[in-house]
């Protein structure tokens, strides 16, 4: 079987994992960046040339024309690209999010910050508020606004910036993720992004340990977007877990069996049909 991971970071953990697994097992593992210098899709795969499954890692625009392209051939693409698109667009996510019931900070979308300046305080529910880049990429806003002195300071540095603002949920200073392979659960923490720096290291939790509505709602979360690999960012609001930020096939690191689990869902993927997101 032939799997092709699209990724401009091939050494990256989990997919040298993969690709290690994979290659052991006699699979034909390849790597393809789609923002090489080539000027179209068909320049990157030629149509009789295809691979058994594409594992889509990179997010950039490219990378999901790309996508789209393979799945017009016929490819398996995982994630599909509609459903890896929508989760590049926050508004979108909280929209669909809103839609299925899935508990989510209130969000409001401007097409820029700088419209924040003008009219009535953008803060409807108070401060402090997140403000988050529109388009999730690397190096984009999120950030903890206390005031309205707080959002003129944001707003002078990031004033074109399509933006969403969101409801600001307490927490502890950690982000607890949950990782979803195929229907397998993972767990880590990390401080989160904003905040007050936690205090010493804090062991992740066993899956096991956690509260059995915590897990469900990170499955319940893949079904809604049409995801197979995917991170659910959770906080603790009043003893229910909220939904922060989704993520398709982010970087999983540190959890025992994930790369195994990577693998062994390429090799599932072909005679499976695509999921799809819910609305798309």
């Amino acid at each position: 079987m032939r799997v092709c991971l699209l990724t401009d970071k091939p050494d990256h953990p989990l997919l040298a994992a993969v690709a290690s697994a994979l290659a052991e097992a006699e699979h034909r593992v390849t790597f393809l960046d789609p923002d090489t210098g080539a000027a179209s899709p068909s320049q990157l795969v030629a149509p009789d040339d295809l691979a058994d499954v594409y594992l889509l890692k990179a997010h950039t625009p490219r990378a999901l024309a790309l996508a789209h392209f393979l799945e017009a051939l016929g490819a398996r693409v995982v994630n599909s690209a509609a459903a890896t698109e929508l989760c590049q667009d926050r508004s979108r996510i909280a929209a669909v999010a809103e839609d299925a019931g899935l508990p989510m900070p209130r969000t409001r979308t401007l097409d820029a910050l700088s419209e924040a300046l003008h009219g009535a305080d953008p803060a409807e529910s108070g401060y402090p508020l997140m403000v988050k880049s529109r388009h999730s990429r690397r190096a984009d806003l999120v950030a903890r606004v206390d005031g309205p002195d707080g959002l003129r300071d944001l707003a002078s540095k990031w004033s074109d910036e399509p933006v969403v603002l969101q409801e600001f949920v307490a927490n502890s200073g950690w982000d607890h993720k949950l990782w979803v392979i195929a229907g397998e659960v993972f767990t880590g923490v990390r401080p989160a992004p904003v905040g007050a720096p936690p205090d010493g290291a804090r062991p992740a939790p066993l899956v096991r340990d956690l509260p059995p509505d915590w897990t469900r709602l990170a499955l319940r979360t893949g079904d809604v977007f049409g995801l197979d690999v995917y991170g659910v960012d959770l906080l603790d609001r009043e003893g229910a877990p909220v939904v922060v930020d989704i993520n398709a096939f982010p970087g999983i690191r540190g959890p025992k069996g994930a790369p195994e689990a990577l693998a062994a869902l390429a090799l599932k993927c072909p005679g499976r049909p695509a999921r799809h997101a819910y609305g798309v």
